[in-house]
């Protein structure tokens, strides 16, 4: 018996930097929505049961990973053998379609889709509080993707509530082919300068969030490139916000027919872009 998963990426349209703390790490406040049913931005994550753990990688994305212990779907597997209290034997296929480095929560995504997968393959009935917990464990992204929809971050990120549904304008996503290192952009935050400590502000029912991220400064410190990334979408009249740590930007735009004529555009001026429409 096969079962399927889908793991989709995610979208900040805002984050917050609200201080370092004393363990190293930084206070966020982040508003993310998840984003289902872009196809081209799902990753594919599959099991069934065998004599030993096993993980193969491929897609259009795939290339230079590894399928080690490392590996977040693998270590995932792993919390879940040590809450079972027995091995999970299982061959896993991962299909790629999310770019790795991109600030789009690719792997935070696959090791969340590898703990519903692996509850439901062996029949666990580990409660969500349980998964969350492992999911914490894992990275600040992964609880994220186990609520789904509209979701509040708070302290690394790990600390999940769920939103109100947040309406997307129309989006076009960006993807240059670079890879930002999420540690270095945020040991990047002290030489740029920590922005003001300004937490989300109350949202009265039908408001949408700020568009923000405190992070855009240090990410063009350590990767130059994006701001061309930027400026080619303030060029097609979008509002362009980096996603996460980067690479990937997001730019908003008033209608879908601004957001075609722009993908249309940088298709033809940057063919070795990737570009999605949400």
């Amino acid at each position: 018996m096969v079962l399927q998963i889908q793991a989709p990426a995610k979208f900040n349209r805002f984050l917050a930097v609200l201080g370092r703390r004393p363990d190293g790490f930084h206070d966020l406040e982040l508003v993310t929505t998840v984003l289902d049913g872009v196809a081209d931005l799902t990753d594919t994550l599959s099991a069934e049961p065998a004599e030993g753990l096993s993980l193969a990688i491929s897609g259009p994305t795939g290339a230079g990973l590894v399928a080690d212990e490392t590996n977040l779907v693998l270590r995932a597997w792993r919390l879940l053998e040590g809450a079972a209290g027995r091995p999970l034997p299982a061959r896993l296929s991962l299909l790629k379609r999310i770019p790795h480095g991109a600030g789009l929560g690719g792997g935070s995504s696959d090791a969340a889709a590898a703990l519903r997968l692996g509850n439901r393959l062996f029949d666990l009935g580990l409660p969500d509080g349980d998964l969350l917990g492992m999911a914490a464990q894992l990275g600040s992204d992964v609880p994220l993707f186990l609520l789904g929809g509209t979701v509040l971050g708070l302290g690394r990120g790990e600390r999940v509530f769920p939103l109100r549904p947040v309406p997307l304008e129309p989006l076009l996503l960006v993807h240059p082919g670079l890879h930002v290192s999420t540690p270095s952009v945020y040991r990047a935050l002290q030489a740029v300068g920590y922005p003001p400590p300004s937490p989300l502000p109350s949202q009265p029912a039908g408001q949408t969030p700020p568009w923000r991220n405190d992070l855009t400064d240090a990410a063009l410190r350590v990767c130059p490139a994006l701001a061309e990334v930027r400026d080619a979408l303030l060029g097609t009249g979008g509002e362009p916000l980096l996603c996460g740590s980067g690479s990937c930007w997001a730019a908003r735009y008033h209608l879908p027919a601004l957001r075609d004529a722009a993908a249309q555009a940088l298709g033809t001026s940057h063919p070795a872009w990737g570009l999605w429409r949400t």
